[in-house]
């Protein structure tokens, strides 16, 4: 607890702040990192020769393995206890990854170093999630989660602006790709710093009123299934850049910024539904899922201006799945199980975005209206097992 003493004298801020605040920052310059790649993956897959299935496709299986791994990654940290080596060797391999986009010159390197930097975020974001959510004990699992989700956004917000601005300059891909290097050096940099000031996280936690059981809840698996529905039916940002380049609705140099601007909008809608989470639980998540239903109309039916509202309405429904998501399976698993819980978790929305993602992009190929409906109807079915979840935590 020496360290933790210092830094509160220092800053007059709970430990537990603080140490959400420097994987915050970390979670920043990561997110500058891959963020900004994701903002042009889909249409650098399709200058390399990718079709749109295989656009959807690849984005759906680097999901859906930036997902599974996280099983066996969540089970490792809670066995062996190691949550700092395992969450800095993921975030080495995730934040690496993008910068060797630079080099590659076909879209079957390019697809396999995409998987990598999802592989890499696999490895650490169970351990890291389950420090994050001793931290947020002590300042609320809502406004704890939304908080690291907020500044997290910044970086997906500044980072497609990067790319912007190198194509303002009239610089490529490659170009891109190369300046990506400087804020996952930084990133790299802090997280090894927050490892030396808090080689415990374990001991910010205090005790709460929680769902006490030697394994996975009842209605911890109600709550998987309800966020796998919701996952399934939401479609990944680079088969829409696909569609924005296709159709030409939406120009080279504006899609990163419509992604930016997602992104700013996913860091308030995380405040401010992690805010409403400790108030109201469950209930601000089934409204949340109902707005962000409407993304797919906007985004797939309409012209430019529909299309960066149905962004806005994209990026509400990531901020709430990017913290209040995470923020209730701390509420549903004891800590000594929390990697494993957040590694099933994630595992199986995963498996549901990777089968939504590869279904979406067929569906591209064949009707437009038809992914549209299809990515409506799955999300607003998740809204009665959300419902049977808050019944039953009340």
């Amino acid at each position: 607890m020496k360290n933790y003493n210092i830094i509160v004298k220092e800053t007059s801020m709970k430990p537990a702040t603080v140490f959400i605040v420097l994987l915050g920052v970390v979670s920043l310059f990561s997110d500058m990192t891959y963020e900004a790649a994701r903002s042009i993956t889909g249409p650098f897959l399709a200058f390399l020769g990718a079709s749109a299935t295989l656009v959807g496709f690849i984005a759906g299986l680097g999901e859906f393995i930036g997902y599974a791994l996280r099983l066996f990654s969540g089970w490792l940290a809670d066995r062996t206890g190691k949550y700092w080596s395992i969450t800095i060797a993921g975030y080495l391999i995730n934040l690496l990854s993008v910068p060797a986009l630079a080099l590659v010159g076909g879209w079957q390197l390019a697809a396999m170093l995409i998987m990598a930097e999802r592989a890499g975020k696999a490895v650490r974001t169970p351990s890291r999630d389950a420090m994050l959510s001793h931290a947020t004990s002590q300042i609320g699992r809502g406004w704890g989660f939304g908080l690291h989700e907020a500044m997290d956004q910044i970086g997906a917000m500044l980072g497609p602006l990067i790319v912007a601005v190198v194509f303002y300059f009239h610089g490529g891909y490659r170009e891109a790709f190369a300046v990506l290097l400087i804020p996952a050096t930084l990133a790299i940099g802090i997280l090894i710093f927050a490892r030396f000031l808090y080689p415990s996280p374990r001991e910010l936690e205090i005790s709460n009123l929680q769902i006490q059981t030697k394994g996975l809840s009842k209605v911890y698996w109600i709550y998987l299934i309800s966020v796998a529905l919701n996952g399934a039916g939401y479609a990944d940002f680079p088969l829409i850049a696909y569609h924005f380049k296709k159709v030409s609705m939406v120009s080279e140099q504006w899609i990163p910024v419509f992604y930016a601007m997602a992104m700013g909008i996913d860091a308030l809608a995380a405040l401010i539904f992690g805010y409403f989470f400790d108030k109201k639980g469950l209930s601000i998540l089934i409204f949340s899922v109902i707005i962000s239903a409407g993304f797919a109309p906007l985004c797939f039916l309409g012209g430019f201006y529909s299309a960066l509202f149905g962004m806005l309405l994209w990026g509400v429904g990531m901020g709430a799945q990017e913290s209040i998501m995470r923020a209730t399976v701390a509420v549903l698993v004891p800590k000594q199980k929390r990697g494993t819980g957040y590694g099933v978790f994630n595992t199986g929305y995963g498996l549901f975005w990777f089968l939504g993602s590869t279904v979406l992009g067929l569906l591209y190929d064949f009707s437009v209206s038809a992914l549209v409906i299809f990515s409506v109807l799955l999300q607003l079915s998740s809204i009665p097992f959300l419902m049977r979840v808050r019944k039953m935590l009340h």
